[in-house]
């Protein structure tokens, strides 16, 4: 589920004003490497007048040996590039509703007029926690991201033993993208029916975009007895019940 710098490049055309990129990716847990990288940037000096957006909320949580690459590393687009993170992941604070944005210079202000129209800025309280989480001991995010890996596979080889599911190993944040096309379901049928019926919650591919389709996203940020219990919940569902 990584992407290829080179497709991607091909896809720009005059009108494109900005390139939207997410690693460790939601909704597929797909980490694209520095080797494709380093190729999208090279190929982004054609293209002066494309910003990059990067979302790299998830930068922490990578596995097999997987490195995450943060665009900031690269001096050549840091002029156009917007970069994107906070503390719900990697600090398990996603209520405290705090993140960060790195803008170029010349798109500070306009960045800054939009914040303190939108929301003014984030309460005290959330800002002396979020200083707490980067200055205290980073120990409990190396458990945290241990215990997602044990997760990981679990869900990956769970999902794999059932009827018509099939499932590529994801290499970074904490979700699974099974393909499901071969249980005759479409994807969001699928999601309703298992919540409604089972009482497992996922959420169908097309949510994230139209080639979501045969498809549904798993996250394992719960415990593995629930994980278990949800995989044989969609085992059950999955023998009885025929696609509608």
């Amino acid at each position: 589920f990584a992407f290829s710098a080179e497709e991607t490049l091909k896809l720009i055309t005059p009108q494109t004003r900005l390139l939207i990129v997410n690693s460790p990716a939601n909704p597929t847990g797909g980490v694209t490497g520095k080797r494709e990288v380093d190729k999208l940037v090279a190929g982004l000096e054609k293209f002066p007048d494309v910003a990059v957006m990067s979302d790299e909320i998830y930068d922490h949580m990578v596995y097999d040996g997987e490195t995450h690459v943060c665009l900031l590393s690269y001096p050549s687009i840091r002029d156009r590039l917007i970069l994107l993170n906070g503390w719900s992941k990697t600090y398990a604070m996603t209520g405290w509703r705090l993140g960060y944005a790195v803008w170029p210079g010349k798109l500070y202000d306009y960045a800054r007029k939009l914040a303190v129209n939108l929301h003014s800025c984030v309460n005290a309280s959330a800002q002396y926690a979020g200083l707490a989480a980067l200055k205290g001991p980073q120990d409990d995010v190396a458990k945290m991201v241990a215990e997602f890996d044990k997760r990981r596979k679990v869900v990956v080889e769970g999902l794999n033993r059932l009827p018509g599911v099939s499932c590529a190993t994801p290499k970074g944040a904490f979700y699974a993208f099974p393909n499901i096309k071969r249980t005759g379901w479409k994807a969001k049928a699928l999601a309703t029916a298992l919540l409604e019926d089972a009482g497992v919650a996922i959420i169908g591919g097309p949510d994230f975009g139209v080639l979501g389709e045969g498809y549904v996203r798993l996250s394992y940020a719960n415990s593995t007895a629930n994980i278990l219990r949800a995989l044989e919940r969609m085992g059950e569902f999955l023998a009885s019940r025929k696609a509608a």
